[in-house]
């Protein structure tokens, strides 16, 4: 959000899109993203301790409502993706608290206390901690590393889990070339689960300080069809992001429960590149 200083401002807004240091602990730079998202942490922990002690068998009107009908549909959603329901239920844990710290990291931007509503120096003192390509990036790396572990572990190994990228024989030119592509695109799935997290995150910043500047003493009316709009978006980043690891996840466990020998066979591909890799191989 925009601060007062900055909306009347008549050289323009001020808008930080890289993190920078407020406190210093023991000779290592604390960055407003990092304080913010500590701050995050320890306020989603008392949150659910609170809505812990206040569920019910009987449903609750309120906030508990929406929280229970939130958890229920990622609940549904992690479990449905997997072809062994029990599977899934193992994963809920990690990918609901995932998603509800992601939501209420990407929410926090649009606090008041967020970005320049207060300063230490010349520095917000709160920087969403969504809005920093090192924290997305730690949060992809993160988030992949348990989807290829446990990929590897209930996928039948680590040969089997590098299997499922390919078609079929992996002698075969074509299918091999296609397996390696595969495993391109699955290398860089940390970079585009990073960068859609974060652009959207700081876009959707960048575009609400803007439009609060040109407001001056409007800003709250200029500014509430895009905070409105950037409400929205943090709610669909947040189930992006876990929707997608639970996906990679998801794909692989299946894929190699499907197939004990090759991770899809000659008769589940496509008939034109079948007819195509039957050329190639008779070719060789």
């Amino acid at each position: 959000m925009i601060g007062l200083v900055s909306i009347l401002a008549s050289t323009g807004p001020n808008v930080h899109i890289a993190p920078g240091p407020v406190l210093r602990l023991d000779g290592f730079n604390i960055t407003n993203s990092m304080l913010y998202g500590w701050l995050i942490i320890l306020f989603t922990i008392i949150f659910f301790i609170w809505v812990a002690r206040r569920i019910t068998v009987k449903p609750q009107a309120g906030v508990i409502q929406y929280i229970e009908a939130v958890a229920e549909y990622i609940i549904n959603t992690v479990q449905d993706a997997f072809d062994d329901p029990a599977i899934g239920a193992k994963f809920v844990p990690f990918f609901l608290t995932l998603f509800f710290f992601i939501l209420f990291n990407n929410l926090s931007e649009l606090l008041p206390i967020s970005g320049d509503g207060i300063h230490a120096g010349s520095l917000p003192l709160l920087k969403p901690f969504t809005a920093d390509l090192d924290a997305t990036l730690g949060m992809g790396i993160f988030t992949m590393s348990i989807v290829y572990f446990y990929s590897v572990k209930l996928g039948g190994g680590f040969r089997k889990y590098i299997r499922h990228f390919f078609v079929g024989n992996p002698l075969n030119p074509l299918y091999f070339f296609i397996g390696v592509l595969e495993m391109f695109s699955d290398a860089i799935r940390v970079i585009s689960l990073s960068l859609r997290l974060f652009l959207n995150i700081t876009i959707g910043e960048m575009i609400i300080v803007v439009f609060a500047w040109l407001g001056h003493f409007l800003a709250p009316v200029t500014a509430l069809p895009f905070t409105l709009l950037e409400l929205m978006v943090c709610f669909i980043q947040a189930y992006i992001f876990t929707l997608l690891g639970t996906m990679y996840l998801a794909i692989a466990v299946n894929t190699a429960h499907h197939n004990t020998q090759d991770s899809l066979t000659e008769e589940t591909f496509p008939e034109t590149i079948k007819a195509t890799a039957a050329s190639v191989q008779g070719d060789i």
